[in-house]
């Protein structure tokens, strides 16, 4: 893949996808971290840390992301059977239907706005049809924008991590300030995934999540509830 020097406009285009303002409803997910808190598996800062740490390492966020370095060669190759097919993989890969749903509502919400701010995307979402996951709504827009793929996922797995780090700090609870360290500690980590991920071939694609799929199936049994998932 050819490499993008990132300019202003991609660094500013860039913020406004993973900024915590963009209406999809991030903030209402909690990708089963509401279950681990209520079960007593995570307490602590430490074992959020941990948790976020394994999920960057063997989670589904990874499939994610490659699927974003997919879609993104898809359009520079102007190949739409590729963009729907990879749509298709990953609404099959969700394991619950909590996680599927947040990936299609978030995903539906991106596309439409998407519509809105640059018309020409409709072109693009118009050959997935009706549903589309958030991931691949994603990286319509960065490539679209021909923003670096490096600070593409850089940006969306930050952003990911930030929106938990969030659940874990009104959920366990922790404070503004441990979550802002939880942060900082992860950033060695992010950018050891990305390295990772950019080096995945189709065939390598595959997760090890069992814990947080129990997790969310759990959830929707549980007796108050703050988040959607």
């Amino acid at each position: 893949m050819d490499t993008i020097t990132i300019t202003n406009n991609n660094l500013l285009w860039l913020l406004q996808l993973t900024s915590p303002s963009l209406p999809v409803g991030a903030y209402s997910y909690s990708e089963g971290l509401e279950t681990l808190v209520d079960n007593g598996v995570i307490v602590s800062h430490h074992t959020l840390m941990h948790w976020l740490r394994t999920e960057l390492k063997y989670g589904a966020i990874r499939l994610d992301a490659a699927v974003i370095v997919r879609v993104y060669q898809a359009l520079h190759n102007q190949d739409f059977e590729a963009l729907t097919r990879w749509n298709m993989w990953l609404t099959a890969v969700r394991e619950t239907e909590e996680l599927r749903n947040s990936s299609l509502q978030m995903g539906r919400s991106l596309t439409q706005l998407l519509e809105k701010l640059e018309p020409e995307i409709k072109i693009i979402s118009d050959q997935i049809g009706g549903k589309c996951n958030y991931a691949i709504a994603f990286g319509i827009a960065t490539a679209y924008w021909k923003i670096d793929i490096n600070a593409v996922l850089l940006g969306y797995l930050h952003s990911w991590v930030s929106n938990l780090v969030t659940a874990g700090v009104k959920l366990v609870p922790l404070g503004q300030t441990t979550g802002q360290l939880l942060l900082l500690s992860l950033q060695p980590f992010l950018t050891s995934a990305v390295e990772e991920i950019l080096k995945l071939e189709d065939d390598d694609l595959s997760c090890c999540s069992w814990g947080v799929s129990l997790a969310s199936m759990q959830h929707e049994t549980l007796y108050t509830r703050l988040f959607r998932s």
